[in-house]
């Protein structure tokens, strides 16, 4: 059996000292998650009211969440047109994302895409408390409040924000409550965290799948239950927990016990390898073709083989065609890197790291859909949250390595690895997408965004119009939106641009060709302003 002899510290003071301090962490976290949802709505609602938004893909959220307040399927009639999987598709054919379902009853309170953005901007910045907790756990509160500032002025979460709004919106939250709970003991709690993942997207099981791997490496004795039990008041990383670890014994021979996962640990870990593995396949192979969907629609790894277990063979037949796909382009490389580098290599010292792994492997292998592996776009926001608890926890065990080797109290703070990594991520804000908080057209509309909202304002309520992507946004909560490509859906309304590039062309000259063959079909321009053009043809409203 392993003894454990727990050592006491000094005393802590009164009692209502220390309820004098809890109340002020309490006060000045709930006013950096305040401060950072607010950063993180007005910011979204600007660039919506700039129209910098697109219909790819806020109105496909907007569309499918005004169903489910309808009590509706999830019909977006932009995806399901744009992409021919008629004007009746379910966006759970696309993506298995059912959890947000729970924001329908915000459309009840107000109809409309900047909904969708304040709900995002909020879910981002709770998960502050997770990240605050489990690192104040190892390091004390100073490198939990840098921990959690690192985390909200993060460049992925500054790209997810930009991007307008997508599921990634509850993945830090529910994935740092996860690793957190399961961390202070409350498995019930983690489990019920872990479900809530598998309901953000299909592919969510490989975050469980990563954090299963982590708990198969954690090695015995584990935290308590409870942070202040066993008199380990934060943990063991913290100085008393660091004595109570130099108080176990284990007998002779049973030495290899210590750096072994407990027979609970590794159950736990297998259970949620199996579970997300599983998960993933089902809700990708099953459930995205029972709501219509097209199974193969995202597969990308044609370099490694045709399907999963072609290219899975061929991964372990030829692992050095999975080291070249990791590094072609290039691109790939720098991302990792953007990724890594702000959080000064901290994450390659925890096992926790491998919770993300799966999740950017994904991305990284793939050959196609080339928006994957780029630093901008949401993609990073998946994993931000658990790369800065595995950089605290490797900051943890970096600095308990070094006073078990030096018997005393390492000369940096406790605080400074995580100050490090806020200062990293502060100076890596200008290159990203909060520079654009410096372009005065946000703060106030330009000629542009003007002449955007008075062709919008052309549109009548309850018409079905073809939109370029950046006026879709304005049009949605009052009109039946699709998106302006390169072939006629029927729209009696057409709202172009043909000055800046809209997606999904590939240029102005396109964009600007495919308005005269819209004119040349019976359309008549009805105005025209700063390179926006709107089109009207009386014809029988289609659906």
């Amino acid at each position: 059996m392993v003894e454990a002899v727990a050592v006491e510290g000094p005393a802590g003071g009164s009692s209502a000292g220390r309820g004098g301090a809890a109340r002020r962490r309490r006060a000045a976290l709930a006013a950096l998650v305040a401060a950072s949802a607010l950063l993180y709505a007005v910011y979204s609602l600007m660039r919506l009211r700039a129209f910098r938004a697109g219909s790819y893909d806020l109105v496909i959220f907007d569309q499918a969440i005004r169903s489910y307040s309808r009590f509706g399927l999830p019909v977006a009639i932009v995806k399901g047109v744009h992409n021919d999987f008629g004007p009746d598709f379910s966006i759970l054919g696309d993506h298995f994302s059912p959890i947000l379902a729970l924001l329908a009853p915000l459309y009840w309170i107000h109809d409309g895409p900047a909904t969708l953005l304040v709900a995002q901007a909020v879910l981002l910045a709770l998960a502050i408390l997770p990240i605050w907790r489990y690192t104040e756990r190892r390091l004390g509160a100073g490198a939990a409040y840098c921990a959690a500032g690192a985390y909200a002025l993060s460049w992925p979460i500054a790209e997810a924000l930009a991007f307008d709004f997508h599921e990634v919106a509850f993945v830090p939250l529910l994935s740092a409550l996860m690793i957190e709970r399961y961390d202070a003991g409350r498995r019930g709690q983690a489990a019920a965290a872990a479900f809530a993942l598998l309901l953000v997207k299909e592919d969510m099981g490989l975050l469980l799948a990563g954090f299963g791997l982590y708990l198969l490496t954690r090695p015995t004795p584990h935290p308590p239950r409870s942070p202040r039990a066993h008199g380990s008041p934060r943990g063991l990383d913290s100085p008393r927990g660091l004595r109570f670890l130099r108080g176990l014994r284990v007998p002779r021979g049973l030495g290899f016990l210590r750096g072994l996962p407990a027979p609970g640990e590794r159950r736990a870990g297998l259970a949620y390898v199996a579970i997300g593995l599983g998960a993933t396949w089902f809700c990708s192979r099953v459930v995205i073709a029972a709501f219509g969907g097209d199974n193969d629609y995202y597969w990308a790894y044609g370099d490694l083989g045709p399907d999963l277990p072609h290219a899975a063979v061929h991964a372990v037949t030829h692992p050095w065609d999975v080291v070249r796909v990791l590094g072609d382009p290039p691109r790939k490389l720098l991302t990792m890197a953007l990724v890594l580098l702000p959080l000064l290599l901290l994450p390659l010292a925890s096992p926790l790291t491998l919770t993300a792994v799966p999740l950017l492997a994904e991305r990284m292998l793939a050959s196609r859909f080339g928006n994957w592996w780029e630093p901008h776009y949401h993609y990073n926001a998946f994993i931000i949250a658990v790369l800065v608890l595995a950089a605290a926890d490797g900051a943890a065990r970096l600095r308990g390595r070094a006073r078990f080797a030096s018997g005393r109290l390492g000369r940096l703070p406790s605080a400074a690895p995580m100050a490090g990594i806020l200062a990293a991520m502060v100076a890596c804000a200008p290159f990203f997408a909060y520079r654009h908080l410096a372009d005065p057209a946000l703060w106030r509309q330009n000629e542009r965004a003007r002449a955007a909202s008075a062709a919008a304002a052309r549109i009548p309520d309850g018409a079905l119009v073809e939109a370029a992507n950046g006026v879709g946004p304005a049009l949605t909560s009052r009109a039946r939106v699709l998106l302006w490509d390169d072939r006629s859906h029927g729209a009696p309304w057409v709202v172009a641009q043909v000055r800046r590039l809209e997606f999904p062309f590939a240029s102005p000259a396109e964009q600007r060709r495919r308005v005269e063959e819209l004119k040349a079909e019976g359309y008549r321009e009805v105005f025209r302003r700063n390179g926006y053009i709107v089109l009207y043809r009386d014809v029988p409203d289609p659906w």
